[in-house]
């Protein structure tokens, strides 16, 4: 089971986010039980971000480190991870000593500069508040040569997200308020001076038999939704279960730029 469609992380800088507040420190464990690492993700960042044993990578909005902790384990780089929320981040340090988790802020990345080979996000962007900062500081703490990659979804991929916007159609509206279009942070990248951008799409096809997650909440567009659409959604999917496993696809795109 896979469970990657939406984010895992507040608004860096709080440990906050959404209609009601939500807190992040509170909702850590259920996170760190059941998000899980999209394997195309993985492997995209590990080769195309030329992460090796000798390479330092760093991970911004970590949350409960599933992606760092998963890059050092499969290509033995140095890793950083740093997040706002002190519930991630306790959730992160328990699971390795191996990397280095510290809390911050997207717009303000306290290490030197020229320091990694890779910097990169997933599933957070929507949440920093003033990118134009964030590419400007991943630009900076980038050696000559190094690379930022932006995990994120388009507007096709949130509106294709299975199960969620076919169980939860209110979802994405709420979400396409959240995410900013491709195009704006491409030209972010560029203003803050990354060459040759590029985009990919990775996509993982997979079989939902336990539906604890939803119930739980464990994405936080959930949460932005009236509990009467939460409740008719967790209903059809319990409906549907009857007659087998959902068919789902969880997909993102990955946009790459060059210091």
């Amino acid at each position: 089971m896979l469970l990657t469609d939406n984010s895992a992380h507040p608004p860096v800088g709080s440990t906050t986010c959404g209609r009601g507040g939500l807190d992040y420190n509170q909702l850590a464990s259920d996170y760190a039980q059941h998000r899980q690492v999209h394997p195309g993700v993985l492997k995209s960042l590990a080769a195309n971000g030329g992460v090796g044993p000798e390479a330092r990578v760093l991970e911004v909005g970590c949350g409960t480190g599933n992606y760092i902790l998963a890059l050092e384990r499969l290509a033995g780089c140095a890793g950083w991870g740093i997040d706002p929320s002190q519930g991630m981040l306790a959730q992160a340090q328990a699971r390795s000593g191996a990397v280095h988790f510290q809390p911050g802020r997207a717009e303000r990345l306290d290490f030197a500069a020229d320091f990694f080979d890779l910097v990169f996000t997933v599933d957070v962007i929507h949440h920093v508040r003033e990118r134009y900062r964030y590419f400007q500081e991943a630009y900076r703490v980038l050696k000559p040569g190094g690379q930022v990659c932006t995990v994120t979804d388009s507007e096709w991929i949130i509106r294709q997200r299975r199960p969620l916007a076919v169980y939860f159609p209110e979802t994405v509206e709420v979400e396409l308020g959240r995410y900013p279009p491709i195009a704006e942070l491409r030209e972010l990248m560029r203003q803050a001076g990354f060459a040759e951008l590029h985009e990919e799409v990775v996509e993982f096809p997979y079989q939902l038999s336990d539906i604890q997650p939803y119930r739980d909440k464990a994405f936080s567009s959930l949460h932005l939704i009236p509990e009467e659409a939460l409740r008719r959604g967790i209903e059809r999917m319990e409906r549907d279960l009857h007659a087998g496993p959902i068919a789902c696809v969880s997909r993102y795109v990955l946009l790459w730029g060059i210091r």
